[in-house]
């Protein structure tokens, strides 16, 4: 035992020297490494295995690859069934009402001119001019003003042409419609009503409001200034009751190419003015008299002859209309310009022709009066 407990003794003073000459940094613990900045390894992880991983996390710049453009959104095409039936439905209805209602024009024309005869025979030395002399002395002041200003509008309201007459009222409406789009209260149903797009829901009555509105006043101005011009032309080639139909008509067959083509490219915008409807006013004159002069309004000296401008015009807005120029709708104008044409070359014929006999008549009625000679139509 004393043996033993020798031994014991001595292993426990040698374990205690071993431990005290053990260097210092071969006795830090775990938690002393992590403190001084020592890190484990990592592990090498699997090739495989690694690979498949960050495939399945990297994104397409990290894989190399090019992001791809998102994915079109695709827009329904709009019905336009309802607006093409609108179409031949108020074409149809405008010619039908052009046609009764000159022939109640020259019904009236030849009772109005027998009447004029007749009145002016009984009126004839009834009165001189004492008489009138005298009722103007009785007037006040204002009264005599009042009719020297009535009488001024009278004489330039005499001085216009039939043409210039007629389209007078169409500015008139045009000027209105623009005044609506400066109060803020309608601009809901400006856009609703005045634009058209056959993107919204109400479709087929813009096609006809849309014609008489504009946003812009140089628009405006330019396009009544063109539709001035030509007026006298037009009128007088058709008459007023079939201007009238012309016009109304290519504003709504001009809008109508506008939803074919827009409805086609996918470019769902509204569109508003005048414009498909004067080109076809343009169109109707430079074709049925294409060696007319045109000029220039700031450049009277630079003239053109009328074929060559419908010619130019209706090359640009080809040109637009195919390359997407979005300055003009091109298509409105292009309808417009295709419709004028038309009807003067072949759709003016079909009514002309059911209103010679009438003409025929009353011409015959008016030749007595004035002294057997037949007025030129």
């Amino acid at each position: 035992m004393a043996w033993r407990g020798c031994v014991m003794k001595w292993a426990k003073i040698e374990f205690l020297r071993s431990t005290n000459s053990t260097p210092r940094a071969t006795r830090l613990n775990a938690r002393d490494q992590q403190t001084c900045g020592f890190r484990r390894e990592a592990r090498r992880p699997d090739p495989n295995k690694g690979n498949v991983t960050r495939d399945s996390k990297a994104t397409p710049s990290e894989a190399g690859t090019p992001p791809g453009p998102p994915p079109p959104i695709k827009v329904p095409r709009p019905p336009l069934f309802k607006p093409l039936m609108f179409t031949v439905g108020f074409t149809g209805f405008s010619f039908g009402a052009a046609a009764i209602l000159q022939y109640e024009t020259l019904k009236s024309r030849v009772q109005n001119a027998k009447e004029a005869e007749e009145s002016e025979k009984l009126s004839q030395g009834s009165q001189d001019m004492a008489y009138w002399h005298d009722w103007w002395n009785q007037l006040s002041g204002f009264q005599q003003q009042l009719l020297l200003l009535l009488s001024m509008v009278d004489d330039f309201w005499s001085s216009l042409t039939e043409g210039q007459r007629t389209v007078t009222g169409i500015i008139a409406v045009n000027a209105v419609v623009l005044c609506c789009w400066r109060i803020p209260s309608m601009q809901r149903t400006m856009i609703k009503y005045f634009t058209s797009n056959p993107a919204s829901k109400t479709r087929c009555l813009p096609m006809i409001l849309s014609s008489f509105s504009h946003y812009s006043v140089f628009h405006m101005v330019a396009n009544m200034y063109v539709l001035w011009t030509f007026s006298s032309g037009i009128v007088s080639l058709l008459g007023r009751e079939q201007f009238l139909a012309v016009y109304l008509s290519a504003g709504v067959i001009s809008t109508m190419l506008s939803y074919i083509c827009k409805a086609a490219s996918g470019r769902l915008h509204p569109s508003l003015g005048a414009s498909g409807a004067v080109m076809a006013v343009l169109a109707a004159v430079c074709a049925k008299m294409p060696e007319a002069k045109l000029g220039i309004i700031f450049l009277p000296m630079i003239t053109f002859t009328a074929g060559n401008v419908l010619k130019a015009l209706v090359a640009i807005d080809t040109a637009g209309l195919i390359l997407g120029w979005r300055l003009f709708d091109h298509a409105a104008h292009l309808g417009g310009a295709l419709f004028g044409i038309w009807y003067v070359s072949y759709g003016h014929k079909l009514i002309w022709r059911k209103r010679e006999p009438l003409v025929k008549r009353w011409h015959d009625m008016r030749s007595p009066a004035a002294g057997g000679s037949r007025p030129g139509g």
